[in-house]
């Protein structure tokens, strides 16, 4: 016989679904990152570029899916945008 589950139980079993979903997609956002920031720090312009593509398009994909927010996954895009235009401006100059 099965015991009936409160609707307090049950949200509280879709939300702790949710976080583990939440939690793994900023897992994802911030594993491009670092990847990113390792490929600018080993000064490889085609993999930091190839790179900065996809982080930009996982902060999207994570504001789409409410994970965070628009203007944190605006800032984090602009600051990789700029980590990646000051390391390589010198290379694009010559």
């Amino acid at each position: 016989m099965s015991v009936k589950k409160t609707s307090a139980e049950k949200r509280h079993e879709e939300s702790e679904v949710r976080r583990l979903h939440n939690k793994a997609v900023k897992s994802e956002c911030r594993t491009f990152i670092r990847k990113f920031v390792e490929a600018v720090q080993k000064k490889d312009q085609k993999l930091a570029a190839e790179a900065l593509k996809k982080v930009q398009s996982e902060l999207d994909n994570a504001y789409r899916k409410g994970v965070i927010k628009r203007n944190a996954a605006s800032r984090k895009k602009s600051r990789m945008a700029h980590l990646y235009n000051v390391t390589f401006a010198a290379a694009a100059a010559n």
